[in-house]
């Protein structure tokens, strides 16, 4: 009987990608755009298209050795390398090392006769050309508008975009077109999304009167990706693309422990001050010392050697240093050795999500190991509470994944005490509220650690003091009225010192009078004692004398005995 023969599965393999360099943009899509494929990079004017298709040539160029042809259909190579010059491309260098090409193919609209035998073949040949002149890995094309603006017959239109996308399928190599909006549409045909493996949109939109410009992928063939929209920048570095969705809450944690700065609050937190890369939530009212709080806190992880990023949205770098100066601390020479960076920026000079990107960027670029961002209550300015509460539940998850411990400021109103910005309270690790007490026709400062995770604390309020030497806690006293503080309880304290005195004072005296009298008892047992031992001698020679005199009595008596010659009793006789 023959064996049957196993039947084989076919092996399934993943799509391949070819990264694109671009900060960001390979994280979302979980490696880069598909290798051999076309992608469709879609928006409005303005938003980014002509950029991040020359990026993607320059960087597969640059740092992965993949040769690439960038072909214009508006710009000329001179105008194209002029407008990249600011981000650091050099496009001649790259042009002259053969590591990529540069064409412009113009086409005028009057010169495009429409029959129907239209075709792309002799740009077809022109791209094929350059593609094996170089070795060319990548292509872009930009615009392809301008390629197909003489075509209003749909049925040539989407035959040739099909001729178009599947000879660039053919030559294998990683494409990147860009094509304008549509309206309702993608793009300005509507086919070309159809066709495509990806499709990319950018957009500029202004939302409050600030623009931002967010890219989404619409669809991925063979691949997950993210699917949100995702703010992106467009800076001296070029194109970078932040994910703004959470990074879960799969975390390592460590048990190491940094100060805070101040002696006497890590003495409140077990010790040893917070967990690193834990989240520090610092809120209070106008003038409790938020921001110095940070500030030392800044000054504390700079004297361990490591890098702070301070994110200011209320005051400039030179004013918070110069502010610092007056509680005895001197944060310029932290800049100076690029341990601390000042990122000052109002609230309302961009959109959250664009905040949230610069964060990711600033912290990317400058990897630091302490965060303090102060305040983030001026966030609310530019979003309702729920985006801020969302963008802030990304940015704890980003810290917390890279092990960045970072202290947020909150400001807080009179019977707010204890509400945070969107609530956010409940994000952090350990919090801290300061509040401004009013008596006896002066303001102090009160400190309370609500709490702090995963250690044991401090439920004792103190006196929050700022002075020429830095920040200090002192204890605050609590009597049946109230809570004492500032020159309340220095007079209070006064007044216990001083009763504090008067009864060491009468002790001393009580113990002067007894001892006083224990040196005249003592006198007075010593009398006694010499009164009775001169008795005891007296007696003793009394005695000694009355001895002798017995002796003397029996020796005269037996002498006169011997004179009168008496007889001596005759022992065995009677008298």
């Amino acid at each position: 009987m023959a064996q049957t023969k196993k039947q084989k599965k076919p092996s399934l393999t993943q799509l391949v990608k070819c990264p694109t360099g671009i900060k960001g943009l390979d994280d979302i899509t979980n490696g880069g755009l598909p290798q051999g494929r076309p992608t469709l990079v879609c928006g409005s004017a303005g938003c980014g298209k002509t950029l991040l298709a020359m990026e993607f040539i320059v960087r597969g160029a640059m740092e992965f050795s993949e040769p690439g042809l960038f072909v214009s259909f508006e710009e000329n190579t001179a105008e194209l390398a002029q407008n990249v010059a600011s981000l650091g491309f050099d496009l001649p260098g790259l042009v002259e090392k053969k590591q990529i090409a540069l064409d412009h193919v113009y086409i005028e609209r009057s010169e495009i006769e429409e029959t129907g035998e239209y075709d792309l073949q002799g740009l077809f040949i022109r791209l094929g050309y350059q593609i094996d002149a170089i070795g060319a890995k990548r292509v872009a094309l930009d615009t392809i508008e301008a390629l197909f603006a003489g075509l209003p017959n749909e049925l040539i239109l989407r035959s040739e975009l099909r001729r178009l996308f599947r000879w660039l399928k053919d030559k294998g190599v990683t494409a990147i077109i860009t094509g304008e909006r549509g309206e309702g549409t993608l793009t300005r045909h509507g086919i070309e999304e159809y066709v495509s493996d990806a499709v990319v949109v950018l957009d500029h939109r202004v939302t409050g009167q600030m623009a931002v410009r967010r890219l989404r992928f619409v669809k991925y063939r063979g691949s997950l990706h993210g699917t949100d929209e995702y703010p992106f920048l467009i800076d001296e570095k070029g194109i970078s693309i932040m994910p703004v969705t959470s990074l879960g809450l799969d975390y390592d944690v460590s048990n190491e422990r940094v100060s805070t700065g101040v002696p006497r609050l890590d003495g409140m937190l077990a010790g040893q001050g917070y967990y690193r890369g834990s989240s520090v939530l610092v809120s209070g009212t106008a003038g409790t010392g938020k921001s110095s709080l940070a500030a030392i806190f800044a000054d504390a992880a700079c004297r361990r050697g490591e890098r702070c990023l301070y994110l200011a949205y209320e005051e400039s770098q030179a004013q918070i240093i110069r502010n610092m100066r007056s509680i005895g601390l001197n944060l310029e020479p932290w800049v100076d050795q690029g341990l601390l960076q000042f990122h000052a920026a109002r609230s309302t000079l961009y959109g959250l999500e664009m905040h949230l990107a610069v964060i990711h960027k600033l912290t990317n670029e400058f990897q630091p190991q302490t965060v303090i961002m102060d305040p983030i209550t001026n966030l609310s300015i530019v979003a309702t509470e729920s985006e801020v509460k969302s963008v802030m539940m990304r940015l704890v998850d980003f810290f917390k994944n890279r092990q960045i411990t970072t202290l947020f400021t909150n400001l807080t109103h009179p019977g707010e005490l204890e509400t945070t910005t969107s609530g956010i309270s409940s994000l952090m690790d350990t919090w801290l509220l300061l509040l401004s007490l009013e008596s006896n026709g002066e303001r102090n400062r009160i400190f309370h650690l609500i709490k702090s995770r995963g250690m044991a604390h401090s439920n004792q309020m103190r006196e929050f003091l700022i002075s020429d030497n830095g920040i200090d806690l002192a204890d605050a006293y609590v009597g049946p009225g109230g809570v004492l503080t500032g020159s309340a309880r220095v007079q209070q304290e006064s007044q216990e010192k001083a009763a504090a005195l008067e009864a060491t004072t009468d002790l001393h005296r009580r113990r002067r009078s007894l001892e006083r009298k224990r040196q005249v008892m003592e006198a007075q047992v010593a009398a006694l004692q010499a009164e009775i031992a001169g008795e005891e001698d007296e007696l003793k020679v009394l005695l000694s004398r009355e001895a002798e005199k017995v002796k003397v009595a029996a020796q005269e008596r037996a002498e006169l005995a011997a004179l009168r010659k008496a007889d001596t009793p005759n022992p065995g006789k009677g008298a």
